[in-house]
Order: structure tokens, then C-alpha cells, then sequence
């Protein structure tokens, strides 16, 4: 069980965003976790806030610069309150900005601020996985021992081919979460 746990979802840009709603549904209802949700912008393309407020039953943050609902600086006070940092899916781009200090959204940004463990579980064609770049950049994260990495899954993909890239399980992603924070 997750009960008394703030976990912080980041949401990033590609199809598999729609699986966020799942992980949402399983860390607020079954595991009692509260989620406190940043969409990157590309990550709307694909969901909307609406439906995303609605799951975790919490104020989306999305923009680094719109006035808070609730005046704090957002981006730290979610860093601060984070026992957990689960970006899910987390794509290539975000990746790469993380690994090489790029914080130039509200979702790289609070990464750059928290001291939470941060998870990562990406999600993304299978040529962009196996890429040297992207699996140097994660080698990179790895490394420093603050992330954690949830590692995508082979099967069908967006272009309908089969590779590795597939987002892990919803029960996988909780069961890792559970492990990392979890109430024993």
C-alpha cells in the first residue's frame, strides 16, 4: 500500500500517455497513494487534463509560469513533497534533457529540484530505445543512483511493428513503487 505517500506522476509526449489514466486509477484507488500530476505539453496531444484531474483528484500542473491555484513555487514545493517521482511513460526527449541537466519545463524542472527517488519508465518506438544516445543517456541516470529505471516491455508499437518499447505493466510500475516506498 502506498496510503500517506505523495507520489508525483510526470506525464510526457508520446501514445502511451493514455496508460497514465491506468497508473493513475491503480496508485489512487488501490494503493491509496496521493498523486500529484505535471503533463508536459506534448503530453496533451494525446490526453487531457480534464481527464487527468479527474483520476488523481488533484490540480494538474502544466505550465511553469500560469499562477498557481495555490501560491508556493510550484516546482519546488512539488520536489519537496515527493516521496516518489514516477515519470510515466517517459519519453526519449525528456530522457536526454534530464541526463544532461535541461530543466526548461515544469516537469524537467521539478526533476532538477527534488532529492525523491526518481523513476522513470520509458516508452517510445524501438529504434529510438536501442538508440546508443538514449541508452547512454539512461547509462548516464543510472549511474547516479537517484533513478530508477522500469524498463519497456517487446510488443506491438505505434507503427504496428514489434520491437522493445512497449510500457511496462500498470502492476508492474505499481509493484515497483511499492517496493521503493511502500508501506512494509
Amino acid at each position: 500500500m502506498l496510503t500517506g505517500k505523495n507520489v508525483v506522476l510526470g506525464i510526457t509526449g508520446g501514445i502511451a500517455a493514455w496508460k497514465a489514466c491506468l497508473i493513475l486509477n491503480k496508485l489512487v484507488i488501490d494503493l491509496h497513494a496521493n498523486v500529484d500530476v505535471i503533463m508536459t505539453k506534448n503530453s496533451e496531444t494525446f490526453i487531457t487534463e480534464q481527464t487527468i484531474r479527474t483520476l488523481s483528484r488533484n490540480i494538474v500542473t502544466r505550465d511553469m509560469f500560469k499562477e498557481p491555484a495555490v501560491w508556493s513555487v510550484e516546482h519546488i514545493s512539488l520536489a519537496r513533497k515527493a516521496d516518489c517521482f514516477l515519470i510515466a511513460p517517459c519519453t526519449a526527449n525528456v530522457i536526454g534533457k534530464i541526463a544532461n541537466g535541461i530543466a526548461d519545463d515544469m516537469l524537467t524542472t521539478t526533476v532538477m529540484a527534488t532529492r525523491a527517488p526518481v523513476v522513470i519508465a520509458p516508452a517510445m518506438n524501438d529504434a529510438m530505445y536501442t538508440n546508443p544516445i538514449v541508452q547512454g543517456n539512461m547509462q548516464k541516470l543510472k549511474d547516479l543512483g537517484q533513478y530508477k529505471f522500469i524498463e519497456p516491455h517487446e510488443g506491438v508499437l505505434a507503427y504496428g511493428g514489434k520491437g522493445t518499447g512497449e510500457l511496462a505493466s500498470v502492476d508492474e510500475i505499481a509493484d515497483f513503487l511499492v517496493n521503493l516506498i511502500g508501506n512494509k
